[in-house]
């Protein structure tokens, strides 16, 4: 009375390979548009910060992650000396160095 009959489905055509192609089209098509629009920008972005980092030189003028600006006074491996103030020495890994300023813009 309160519970209907249940009925078994029919079992898919014969074409079920067909049907698959399109959704495998889709999700190649997906990849490569995350990949244009996501990834490709982010390496680009990483290859032209590790260029400036290895371009690094002795006075240059700098900004930090955390935004402080300095001139860069000692060059290690994987650390930097910036001088942020006479006298004032800050030890930061190169990694921490976001952008290089044009000359004489520290005054």
């Amino acid at each position: 009375m309160f519970i209907s009959n249940a009925y078994a489905q029919a079992a898919p055509a014969a074409g079920g390979a067909e049907s698959g192609l399109p959704s495998l089209l889709m999700m190649v098509a997906m990849f490569v548009v995350v990949f244009f629009v996501m990834i490709r920008p982010q390496m680009k972005r990483q290859k032209e910060h590790k260029a400036m980092l290895e371009a690094l030189a002795k006075g240059d003028e700098i900004v930090t992650a955390g935004g402080i600006i300095g001139k860069v006074s000692k060059l290690g491996d994987s650390f930097v000396h910036v001088e942020v103030a006479s006298g004032v020495e800050l030890q930061l890994q190169r990694s921490a160095i976001t952008q290089v300023l044009p000359k004489g813009s520290l005054k």
